[in-house]
């Protein structure tokens, strides 16, 4: 009886107060639960309980403002997300990379052995021309055409030019292994 007396009038007050109608008919229901609780300490003004409504919905919209108030506040506090990094370039150049390389590997796999040998010595394991004439038991002059003909040949067939070993001098050269 009383929220069909006085429910129109508090929604209406809680809309105004508000500026939102769902938000006053949430707190229009947390008014009239309000109420039933305390239904022992109900104030008549004239035997009329709208003003005693009215105050429960002032409390409870104050009430409300507060919880949100302390919630934002408490948003406001927390470490902001660190920006999550678009990873698109990354996988796009992984994508590219790994075109390159079976590029590459295929590219590798049509050179004869003695010029793969000395690319992969020289430019993939940083021998000196010296060290891998050494390692493949041939002269410098050989390793340095053979290495030669091997990168012409790469890069002709995949568009990537290929890393310079370091030059040979006597100071570069390494002590020999006990």
């Amino acid at each position: 009886m009383l929220f069909d007396r006085h429910g129109e009038a508090v929604r209406a007050f809680c809309a105004r107060r508000t500026g939102s109608t769902d938000a006053a008919d949430d707190l229009v229901s947390i008014v009239f639960l309000e109420a039933w609780r305390r239904r022992g300490d109900v104030e008549l003004v004239d035997n009329n309980a709208l003003p005693w409504l009215y105050g429960i919905a002032r409390r409870t919209m104050h009430h409300r403002w507060r919880t949100a108030l302390r919630h934002r506040r408490a948003l406001d506090r927390l470490a902001s997300a660190p920006a999550t990094p678009d990873h698109a370039d990354e996988v796009a150049g992984r994508l590219d990379d790994e075109r390159h390389l079976t590029r590459l590997r295929a590219a590798l796999a049509r050179l004869k052995p003695p010029d793969r040998d000395v690319l992969v010595l020289c430019v993939w394991q940083g021998l000196t021309y010296a060290e891998a004439a050494v390692a493949l038991g041939v002269p410098v002059g050989t390793v340095r055409s053979r290495l030669s003909r091997a990168r012409a040949r790469l890069e002709a067939e995949t568009d990537a030019p290929l890393t310079t070993p370091r030059p040979v001098t006597a100071s570069a050269q390494r002590p020999e292994m006990p």
